[in-house]
């Protein structure tokens, strides 16, 4: 018998806590057990618990609040697969356009599915979120944190894990990024009422209409970056 390589530790740690969320039933919004009983319990260092940790934060699973402790994200067990996600945004410009590209593809799907899937409480959270987004839009110019929310609502709406799975994947980027691109206040303002019309879409379960709005919103986005970049 030989110790196991640093790599096989983490790998091995990193399915005990999972199965060990799946057989203790936590929910998002549970807090794990504090790092020295994690230590104790699967009889390795703090510096294993912590790697693993951090890789649970970096596939979206968990998050730490500083003086509180890590909380579940998103249900996970041994057998769930993590997709890594990774790109160059040394141009700000260009890392605006990639992400656009991928969320055009996401939005415009997850949309036409939220009307169709969408039921009384996904509308509620829904519109919360919307008048959120507009109180902090009339406020500041704009609004980066709080539009990734309404549209996370969205993909919630299509009860497909995987689409909001996916933005939070890409939620630290998104919120690097979309925050106040060029340091412009008014970046994407005239996008904002298409979100409520689009709100309004998903509502009345018109797929097309839905469709139509959220790609007047990204083409209001594409025309920004083009123009403020110059």
């Amino acid at each position: 018998m030989q110790p196991l390589p640093p790599a096989d530790r983490v790998r091995a740690v990193s399915n005990a806590l999972a199965d060990f969320i799946a057989r203790k039933e936590m929910k998002p919004g549970d807090r794990l057990p504090a790092e020295r009983e994690l230590m104790m319990a699967l009889a390795v260092g703090r510096s294993t618990v912590r790697e693993v940790i951090r890789l649970f934060q970096a596939r979206g699973v968990v998050e730490s609040r500083k003086g509180s402790g890590t909380y579940l994200l998103r249900p996970i067990t041994a057998q769930t697969f993590h997709m890594p996600l990774s790109f160059e945004a040394s141009h700000l410009r260009d890392a605006l356009l990639q992400t656009l590209d991928v969320r055009r593809g996401l939005e415009v799907e997850a949309s036409m599915l939220a009307a169709e899937r969408r039921t009384a409480e996904d509308l509620r959270v829904m519109e919360e979120r919307l008048v959120e987004m507009e109180r902090v839009h009339h406020e500041k110019g704009t609004a980066g944190r709080e539009d990734l929310a309404f549209h996370l609502a969205i993909y919630d709406a299509t009860h497909n894990p995987l689409f909001p799975q996916m933005l939070e994947q890409m939620r630290e980027a998104f919120e690097s990024f979309w925050g106040k691109p060029f340091d412009r206040p008014d970046f994407a303002r005239r996008s904002f009422p298409f979100h409520r019309e689009l709100y309004d879409a998903i509502a009345a379960g018109d797929r097309d209409m839905a469709r139509e709005k959220t790609l007047a919103i990204l083409q209001v986005v594409a025309e920004d970056i083009e123009e403020m970049s110059k």
